[in-house]
Order: C-alpha cells, then structure tokens, then sequence
C-alpha cells in the first residue's frame, strides 16, 4: 500500500494555494502572510499526516518542496537563506519533523488520559529493566512505541519508535507543556543541523 496518487495531489493542492498567496503576497504584511500560509497550506500537511510515517524518501521530497515553495512566497526578502533557515525563521517545522511531532504528541496525549480508546489499546510504552513502573511524567524519557493498525483487507501494521531525552521534555505536566518543549526542541533540532 502506498500514498503515491495521496501525496501527489497533496503536492498538487498546496502549489495551487501557494501561487494563490503569491498573487496577493504584496498586500499582506510578514505576520498576516505567514498565518494565511499556515492556515491554507500546513495545515493540509498536518491532516493525517501521522500515516506518512517512513513514507518514501521521493514523496517526503514532494512534500518538503512545496513548503519550501509557501516559505518563498511567505519571506521574499529572504531568499538568500536556506530552505531550513526560513523554515525556522517562521517558526514552522519540517515535513518530516511534522510527523514526529504529531505522532509524539498524539502518543503523549493517549498515554497520559487514555484516549482516544481505540488507540490505547495498541500504545505499549517500553519500560526498561530498572524501571518498574512508568510515571505519566516519565513518559517522554523512553522509548515510546506506537502501534497504528490500518483498516484494510490484509491489516498492515506500522510501527514507529520514538526517543526523546531533553530535559525540558521529561518533566511535562501537560498535553499543552509537552507539545510547547517538543516543538522548541526539534526547531533546536533544526537549527544545529
């Protein structure tokens, strides 16, 4: 099963909303481009996009090209800078940094209230020997495993492990909190890359 045909229309639609903002660019200020951009555009890269976990290098290569493109029209001043530079800048994350993010998140969210059910089921955080018992706050300083059954006629299962070890995400109390560090420490991710 593959999400060629998904991705390429995706790709499609956020060049379509891109040259849309480029038409208009000129009106709208730095703040107000960048919000419209994040509504129209990354938000089409963060629905579902927990499926594109270990997706194909070429269809990543789709994805991070057309918010590369939305970053052009976002920062024309700043095209002397990498791709990765006005994607920190605008305080965004890369495609696949997306994907951790909301698999991290959404797995820190079911671990920590047990909901959605239908995924708490499947969530098997990995305790190692010295530790016998897993505290909700601990959770981020292990590997967190997360299993996402897909409805299909043969079920395919995909599995991702995901370690996070900074110490301003081991300690969180919140969804909110957790998420708040999390985004703050790949963009620091980003940044020494």
């Amino acid at each position: 099963m593959t999400l060629n045909k998904h991705l390429s229309s995706l790709s499609r639609n956020i060049h379509f909303y891109t040259r849309a903002l480029c038409h208009i660019r000129p009106a709208l200020s730095e703040s107000m481009a960048a919000t419209l951009g994040a509504s129209l555009v990354q938000s089409r890269l963060d629905y579902a996009n927990s499926i594109m976990y270990r997706m194909s290098v070429s269809n990543m290569h789709k994805l991070q090209s057309a918010q590369n493109s939305l970053t052009h029209v976002v920062l024309p001043f700043l095209r002397h800078l990498s791709a990765s530079e006005r994607v920190s800048y605008l305080h965004w994350l890369l495609v696949h940094y997306r994907i951790q993010f909301k698999i991290a998140t959404l797995t820190y969210k079911t671990l920590a209230t047990c909901h959605p059910s239908y995924l708490d089921n499947f969530l098997q955080p990995h305790q190692p020997h010295e530790l016998s018992v897993l505290q909700p706050s601990n959770y981020s300083k292990y590997h967190i495993c997360l299993l996402i059954l897909v409805s299909a006629p043969s079920a395919i299962q995909l599995s991702c492990n995901m370690e996070f070890h900074p110490t301003s995400i081991e300690n969180c109390s919140s969804v909110y909190i957790f998420k708040r560090h999390l985004k703050s420490h790949l963009i620091a991710q980003l940044i020494n890359n």
